[in-house]
This record gives C-alpha cells, structure tokens and sequence, in this order.
C-alpha cells in the first residue's frame, strides 16, 4: 500500500509540476523597451499650437479657417527650460506634440505650407522638434513625439483620420502627406522612445496609409501609444484624462483597441490572462481639465488652475502605484516658455515624490510566497511598495498585506495587480512590521521589491 501511494506522490507531483511550467510558459512578456519603459514611470507630454495666439481658434468650427503662421512667433523660447521643467517633476522621457488637431507643425515640414517656416520666428528657419531632441539628450532625457494622423484641420481632416468630404483623391492626398510628415520625424531626429498617436492608426483597409509598415520600418524599437495593433511595443490610454488609473490594472490584454486603433474597447482594466502586453498610460493636464483646451493649452489669466500638489500625488498613488505611467501636461505660454507657476508646481511635486520614496524604512526581494519587513522603532510608516520582476511576467494574482500592530497581525490591505509597481498607502497605526502573503499566483513569484516608506 505505502508503495502505490509513493508512486501516486511521485506521479501527481510530476504532473503538477509539469502543469505550473505549463501556466509559466503560458505568461506574456514584455519586450525589454517596454520594460524600460515601466521603469520610465513618469513622463510629460507639451502642447504648443497657434490657439496660444489665437485663443478664439476653435479647429472643428470652421475646416476652412486656419490661423494664419504670421501670429506665430514666440520671443524667449527655450526647449532647455522645457525640458528642465520636466525632469524636476521627476519626468523621464517627454513627447513633444509636433502637431496638433490645427496641422500647424512645429518642424519645417516639406508636405505643406502650414509650419514654421512660415512664421516670423527665426525668419522661417527654426526647427522646434529639433531643438527639442538637442534639449533632451543634454538633460539625459528620452525623447518622444506626438504626430496625431487621425486630425487635420488645415487638410480637413477629422476622426479617424478621413478626408471630412469623403472624397477619395482628397484622401489619397492627405495619406501621403501623413507618410511625408511621419517618415521627416521618424527620420530626421533620431531614435524615439515614443510615438504618441492620439485617435489612433486607421489601416490602409478602411482608407487609411500604411502606418503600420513605415512604423516597422523607420522606428521598430520605439514605444507606441494606441498604434498599429499587432507592433511589438504598445502601451494603452487608461480611459480617462485625469492621471487615475482603474484597479486592477494589469498589462495585459486580449484587445484594448479596435484593430484600426481607434475606438477604446470595453476592459481598461486590462486582462490577467490577456495575450497582448499593453500596459496603461495615464495621460493628465497640469492645469485643470475645466480650463482652456481642456487644460492642454496655455492661456493668459489661468496661473491659478493649476492642480494642487495634494491632486498631483494622489494621481501618482494611483497611477504609478497602479501598474501605469503617469504623463503630465505642460503648456507653453506666448514666450515659448513653461509659466513660472506651472515650473513651480512641477518642481514641488517631484522633490515630494522624493521626500517619500527615496530612501526606505525596509526592502527586501527575491522568490517566494511570503516576506516580511522589520524597521527601526518610533519611524512612522507610510507606503508600502510592491513591485515584480515584470521581465517573467505578471505572476501574482492575489496578495495580503499585513500589519504587527500591538503584538498582533492585522489585515491592512489586500489586492491583486502588482505589475511593475504597486503602492499601499498605510492607515494611520502603530505599524511594527509588515507581511506580504502572495494567495495567488502562476507559478513562482519574482518579487523585485518590497519596500516600506
């Protein structure tokens, strides 16, 4: 009898664990740019269009007025203060939005008369992108751009990305122009970490050009906000533009947009089983969502719609602590410059971001199921962070977190997406130690930290 059931140990133990490799190799990875890009964490994305001059200019109001480019021209622009504002707000990588819904471009476009080089500024030879790029590799900043070919106003272009007349040799027009401007700023500026498509990719099968090919081509290794589906690196829109990401948030998916990429699919909260990695990004104004242009845009006299710095970290807690991205909106004002205000702002934000995640009471990492953390006495716990070896997948699936308060255990959260990060923000207690309980996952758990603050 001991025998038989030997045998069935060893034979079930087999099986099992033949079946948790199975689960394991089942897993999506991401690739090691979005890996890079997880760790980015946070961003910032800059709007600076001819409604900073012409604040009246509404482009769906009427397709055949544009601003004209002579109202263009900025007196201290300075892409090195942009970009210095963005990296004290802790921003790692920033996109820069070469052109808007008004098809004014901020490059000397050869597609079309309206750009830059048109306008007084520089007497027509500035190049924005280009002092942009210049300005990000001396802050040791990665740089991104935002082309969005899915509105024009200037070629009469709406969402998602049609000719508003619907008439075929206007869209056979309006294609190449699109692959004339993606293929100078793919090509002229470097290497991209990321390429903002607001409105997403329509495929050559709906009227649309062959974004997707020239992608592949000109900047396979980039990060690709709501393109192509089916390209390598894709990150996804949480939903909403407020900097708040749903929980749970997982990065991956079974389809977060249709496949022409623009129409947002039910499921932002991503699928643990999915078998795309897609995870979130989630993109926010600095100024209020109620202020002009949504908050995106600068205009005279709203220095005080500025988010509190309460707001602000309540939106990193829950999108950076949620498995997303957080990209924050600058605008730049009639000089060229960030406001004071906004620098100020962007400025205190990063250095509270510092004061609590710098330096923690506790760490550890490694493979398991449980760990705990012990501290010195009398430190006051605030945060405890999580974070997985995201390279091997997302292996948890349920966790509790435990509190030694007075002598005794006590739950103090419980949850289910880790990701590349997760933050807990701790109840006020008399906390002496905590305990991290994985209660589900898919084979063994990579934890890169665990961290108390």
């Amino acid at each position: 009898m001991k025998k038989w059931i030997c045998l069935w140990l060893v034979l079930t133990g087999s099986f099992y664990g033949y079946a948790q490799a199975l689960k394991e190799s089942d897993l999506v990875l991401p690739t090691a740019r979005q890996v890079e890009w997880a760790n980015a964490e946070i961003g910032a994305l800059i709007h600076y269009d001819v409604q900073v001059y012409e604040p009246s200019y509404k482009w769906r109001k009427d397709f055949n007025y544009q601003p004209s480019p002579a109202i263009f021209n900025p007196d201290k622009l300075n892409t090195d203060q942009w970009i210095k504002a963005a990296k004290e707000a802790g921003a790692t990588y920033v996109v820069l939005v070469a052109k808007h819904c008004s098809g004014f471009s901020l490059w000397p476009t050869e597609a079309h008369e309206y750009s830059i080089k048109n306008s007084p500024w520089k007497n027509g030879k500035g190049d924005i992108v280009a002092d942009f790029i210049a300005s990000c590799k001396k802050y040791n900043i990665k740089p991104g751009i935002y082309a969005s070919a899915a509105a024009n106003a200037y070629c009469k272009v709406d969402n998602p990305g049609l000719v508003i007349n619907r008439d075929p040799v206007a869209q056979k027009k309006y294609n190449e122009i699109v692959m004339q401007q993606l293929t100078e700023l793919w090509t002229r500026y470097g290497n991209l970490f990321e390429i903002w498509f607001d409105g997403g990719v329509l495929p050559p099968s709906k009227g649309g050009p062959p974004i997707a090919d020239l992608l592949k081509k000109l900047q396979p290794d980039a990060v690709v906000f709501q393109g192509p589906y089916g390209f390598k690196n894709l990150v996804r829109w949480v939903g909403n533009e407020e900097g708040l990401a749903a929980y749970p948030c997982w990065a991956t998916a079974d389809s977060t947009t249709q496949a022409d990429g623009t129409v947002v699919m039910k499921g932002l909260h991503g699928n643990p089983n999915g078998k795309v990695w897609c995870p979130g990004e989630a993109d926010v104004p600095l100024r209020s969502n109620k202020s002009f242009e949504g908050g995106w845009f600068w205009k005279e006299g709203q220095d005080d719609v500025i988010s509190s710095l309460d707001l602000m970290m309540h939106r990193y807690y829950n999108s950076v602590g949620r498995n997303t991205n957080l990209l924050i909106g600058i605008v730049i004002d009639k000089h060229g410059l960030v406001p004071d205000a906004d620098v100020a702002r962007l400025s205190e934000f990063g250095q509270e971001v510092k004061k609590h995640f710098s330096t923690p009471l506790a760490s550890t990492q490694g493979k398991g199921s449980q760990w705990t953390l012990k501290w010195k006495a009398n430190a006051a716990p605030k945060f405890a962070v999580i974070q997985e070896n995201i390279s091997k997948g997302e292996r948890i699936r349920a966790y509790q977190l435990e509190g030694l308060v007075n002598g005794n255990w006590e739950s103090l959260a419980q949850g289910s997406s880790v990701g590349h990060k997760r933050i807990e923000v701790l109840p006020s207690k008399n906390v002496q130690s905590l305990r991290l309980k994985i209660t589900d996952s898919v084979g063994e758990v990579q934890l890169l930290k665990f961290a108390v603050y």
